[in-house]
């Protein structure tokens, strides 16, 4: 393997040498002096965590990827804290090693550039946020999410990932896919809970031609729209019962059937899935399969609250600063010390998303302050107070029945009949009268729907 990997480094371009244990590698790192160092996790005389703990006194600024059969979470945490930069899994994916190295061959020539003038840095400038996949941050909570996530990257097992609203669950999602050698295929996203369950089989699974009124051609569902990539199903917990059980057939036998159709067809998906629910509670009070939980649950990325990395705060501001100031085509300005405490005393119940926005306000507080002269410094008159979501009165959910934009005239009817009836308790009669229609009518359409079985409630 070392051989053959030596071999591939080498076609890429880069120059390499090899050993076969720590003892031989260690007079490498001083006469090869290597920008980045490739270690098995077990070598002959030791571990290549052993050669990862003998590098933390080395002033070198290196690059380490650690590759091991043995992908556990315990070894990609250990491995991270000690300051490794990713951890691969046996059999090896070429193309997440490949975009390591293009990685640390970028944050190479940039520190080049910075070193020969191109970009000095005055002193006490702000450190440039570090981000990998859009994701910001240092602290202790978020390089164990980090390591967790490395590790489904390199697997293709399902993975569900658990957090509260607003810490970042489809940005980990988008990481995981990113990483993973499906890198190259599709990535399709649904928010479970935001499709009317009239709708939700035929999106999710596709419909074929007069499966129901209104059906004019055949539509592929977003299961087949992934095939050989990921589908990333968010809040999973909120899925209609009903569905649950022909996901879960999907998920072990690896074929799917379009509503009104009789043919199954493969469809080679990784499923991605996230709540932010506990999953068990979910399972408790019978709003989710627990057959279904085993299946999704087979790897876990929990998602650190904004509240419990607040070390991160600098480095996120300064990143969604960056975000604000490009959009009207300035240089990113800085946070003062006063304006980051004040972001500091706050709880974030909102989380990343909560600060993203409040940034913003504060970069256009500042540039209207200014007159929409460049900001250099947002300081803390600029920082609204943000606003506790957990102390703001209660918004009540919409009342009625939701049509999705885009949503035909026909989908719109389905949805109108199916919601009444359920509201009704499957009582046709009463349906009948808040539509405003004949019995002998909903029964004709329940039957176009094949959802004329749905009732095992007398009509009156």
């Amino acid at each position: 393997m070392r051989e053959v990997l030596e071999t591939r480094l080498e076609d890429w371009g880069f120059p390499v040498r090899t050993a076969g244990t720590v003892a031989a590698a260690r007079p490498l790192l001083t006469s090869f002096d290597p920008h980045v160092v490739i270690s098995d996790l077990m070598l002959p005389d030791a571990t290549g965590l052993a050669l990862l703990e003998s590098l933390r006194s080395d002033e070198a600024r290196r690059t380490f990827i650690l590759i091991t059969a043995y992908g556990t979470i315990d070894t990609a945490v250990r491995a991270i804290k000690a300051g490794a930069t990713d951890v691969l899994t046996k059999p090896l994916a070429y193309d997440a090693l490949r975009r390591q190295l293009d990685e640390a061959e970028a944050r190479l020539a940039a520190e080049r550039v910075r070193g020969e003038g191109g970009e000095d840095e005055e002193p006490g400038a702000p450190e440039r946020p570090r981000e990998t996949c859009g994701i910001v941050g240092t602290s202790a909570a978020l390089a164990e999410m980090w390591a967790r996530l490395q590790v489904a990257a390199g697997s293709d097992a399902p993975v569900l990932i658990v957090g509260e609203s607003g810490s970042g669950k489809e940005l980990v999602a988008r990481a995981i896919h990113q990483l993973s050698p499906r890198s190259k295929r599709p990535f399709v996203p649904l928010n479970a809970a935001a499709i009317p369950e009239a709708l939700a089989e035929g999106e999710l699974f596709g419909s074929e031609r007069g499966a129901f009124t209104g059906a004019a051609q055949a539509r592929p569902g977003l299961v087949e729209l992934a095939h050989t990539g990921t589908l990333f199903l968010d809040e999973i917990t909120e899925m209609p019962l009903p569905l649950q059980p022909k996901l879960l057939r999907v998920l072990e036998d690896g074929k799917v059937r379009r509503l009104g159709g009789n043919v199954e067809m493969v469809c080679d998906v990784r499923l991605i899935a996230a709540t932010n629910r506990d999953p068990a509670t979910a399972v408790e009070e019978g709003r989710f399969r627990h057959d279904l939980l085993y299946r999704v649950d087979v790897l876990r990325v929990d998602v650190p609250p904004l509240r419990d990395r607040k070390e991160d705060l600098p480095a996120l501001s300064q990143h969604f600063l960056g975000e604000s100031a490009a959009r009207y085509g300035q240089g990113a300005p800085t946070l003062s010390p006063p304006a980051l405490a004040r972001l500091q005393a706050h709880d974030w119940p909102g989380n990343v998303r909560e600060l993203r926005n409040v940034i913003e306000r504060a970069f256009l507080a500042a540039r209207a302050a200014e007159g929409e002269r460049v900001v250099e410094v947002i300081g803390p008159e600029h920082v609204a107070a943000p606003v506790d979501a957990r102390r703001a009165p209660a918004v009540p959910p919409p009342e009625g029945i939701v049509i999705p934009h885009g949503a035909t005239a026909a989908e719109a009817e389905r949805i109108v009949i199916l919601e009444t009836l359920k509201a009704t308790g499957n009582n046709k009669a009463e349906a009948a009268r808040r539509l405003g229609l004949d019995v002998k009518t909903v029964r004709n359409k329940l039957k176009a729907f094949g959802a004329d079985g749905a009732s095992g409630e007398p009509d009156e």
